[in-house]
């Protein structure tokens, strides 16, 4: 269940983000990179694309690593609480 949610959520934010690419009003290459970051746990190819952009533009490299702990945080919360809501604690 973890793994479906985390993918969902990261696809959702890919997809938000190609829409930024196009839409005026939305972030395209942040909900880009949040996407990205949550879906590295789950997905390999996607932690290959944040070792590629930190690579070919270093000066990203802290802001990368700082974002994926919260993300990796808040994830952990979520899910924390999702089994205390479904009594699986």
């Amino acid at each position: 269940m973890t793994r479906i949610a985390t993918l969902s959520i990261g696809y959702g934010f890919l997809l938000l983000g190609f829409l930024g690419l196009f839409l005026p009003f939305l972030q395209g290459f942040l909900f880009i990179f949040v996407g990205l970051i949550v879906l590295s746990r789950q997905a390999p190819w996607a932690n290959r694309a944040l070792r590629y952009v930190h690579r070919r533009w270093p000066r990203f490299g802290g802001l990368i690593a700082k974002a994926e702990g919260v993300a990796e945080r808040t994830i952990d919360r979520t899910v924390q609480g999702m089994r205390r809501l479904l009594g699986k604690a």
